[in-house]
């Protein structure tokens, strides 16, 4: 990466979250007239000024991120660093310039790339990445996504609102496969809306050149002819040529660097961070995780704490979650569960935004918050107020006892807990 910021500011969440907001946009000015608005024409849009805006943001964060450094006092070497020695590391400038760098600390940070498939070349030209996607001049008619993850479902639902026709093909049995199933199936019945066309539990067997881009043969029998194949099946971690073979720190077996509690390797001055250690990939964890090595690397003991790590994508609607799924709950004590429909929401009718709901699981005996799950507008940003009280260790009670404002859309979080002790008054009475 030759600027600051890493993937998340270059190459994934900020990127990536400018289009999606320009692509959401977009669709609201289409359905104006719902919130009693008429256009004179319809409304077209503009792929290349989205990306020039996209740009313009990037540009303008990276450079924040520059002059952050120079307030600090932070030296910036712009280059490849290879750790040398345990307390060395060397920098190999675009010139081929090198310089040694000496330190009593190391905290390797190194991130993550796009991970490819053998079977799937990624050429750049007929099969793409999520880099590639950043740099399209024009948009396909038609899209092929390999992977209905986190990646592959924001990619869908922004491509599909810009009127590409996008096919999805899953390996698991549902879309946002990691997450929980019922949100993954409420998702679906989104993807559908869109006019996402969804195979699970189906793999891509080959892709070949055809007279439109690409021929995908399917395991299920089909064959999906498309322009493009985005292939979008998780992340690959930067260890490669970096030094750790020399000085002998140790990886755990897909690859990551392994470290401990206190985001140190088996060599204590020599730390990690981020998805480099392969255990949550996210930009905010890493942040994290830096903040834990900094303050050990200063002489103190901090520890990483993942408690309530929010989960948020950035789909259409949106989809946040904190804690555990049902599955996993149900596996470790029997468990109640409250759920609210947003469209019982009078801020969800507001917005025209009425899709999804909030699930709430909690500990049947002690009324402990095991996790909560969001699909809906606004999701991403509602979460947090979960996320704290799992962090907490709060009860479901507690959750809904909470004073929220109105007519807010994190009502249905306080609806969602109510309704886990059947007390829900904006939800029918249930029958025993």
């Amino acid at each position: 990466m030759d600027k600051l910021g890493g993937v998340c500011l270059n190459r994934g969440c900020i990127p990536s979250k400018a289009l999606i907001a320009s692509a959401v946009q977009y669709d609201k000015i289409k359905k104006a007239e719902e919130f009693g608005i008429r256009l004179t024409s319809p409304p077209v849009y503009d792929w290349t000024a989205m990306r020039a805006r996209k740009d313009k943001i990037v540009g303008m964060l990276v450079g924040g991120i520059g002059q952050l450094f120079k307030s600090h006092g932070v030296t910036h070497y712009n280059g490849f660093g290879k750790i040398s020695r345990t307390d060395e590391v060397m920098v190999i400038d675009e010139d081929g310039k090198e310089t040694t760098l000496k330190a009593k600390n190391i905290i390797i940070a190194t991130g993550s790339r796009s991970r490819n498939l053998p079977p799937f070349p990624v050429d750049g030209k007929r099969i793409l990445n999520s880099d590639h996607m950043f740099e399209l001049e024009n948009l396909p008619k038609s899209i092929l996504i390999i992977g209905a993850g986190v990646i592959g479902c924001e990619w869908a639902c922004m491509l599909s609102m810009l009127n590409v026709e996008v096919t999805v093909v899953e390996l698991l049995e549902h879309a946002l496969p990691l997450e929980d199933s019922g949100v993954g199936k409420l998702f679906e019945r989104e993807l559908k809306k869109l006019k996402v066309t969804l195979h699970t539990k189906t793999s891509v067997e080959s892709v070949q050149p055809s007279p439109e881009g690409v021929a995908a043969k399917l395991s299920n029998g089909s064959v999906i002819e498309t322009n493009q194949v985005l292939v979008a099946v998780g992340r690959a971690f930067n260890t490669e040529d970096i030094g750790l073979e020399e000085v002998g720190i140790k990886l755990n077996k897909n690859g990551s660097i392994k470290t401990n509690a206190e985001m140190r390797t088996n060599i204590p001055n020599i730390f990690a961070i981020g998805d480099v250690r392969g255990e949550i990939l996210l930009a905010y964890t890493a942040v994290h995780d830096g903040a834990v090595a900094v303050d050990n690397a200063l002489g103190g003991k901090a520890k990483k704490n993942y408690l309530g790590v929010p989960s948020v994508i950035f789909t259409h609607p949106e989809v946040a979650t904190v804690g555990l799924t049902e599955a996993e709950a149900a596996e470790k004590t029997e468990i109640a569960i409250g759920k609210f429909p947003l469209r019982a929401l009078g801020k969800a009718h507001t917005e025209n935004e009425i899709a999804g709901e909030v699930k709430v699981i909690g500990d049947k005996k002690t009324d402990k918050l095991l996790g909560v799950h969001i699909i809906g507008v606004h999701a991403t940003e509602i979460i947090h107020t979960a996320a704290l009280a799992i962090n907490r260790g709060m009860t479901v009670k507690q959750l809904g006892s909470l004073i929220y404002g109105h007519p807010v859309i994190s009502e249905s979080i306080m609806e969602a807990a109510h309704d886990l002790h059947g007390e829900s008054v904006h939800l029918a009475k249930k029958r025993k």
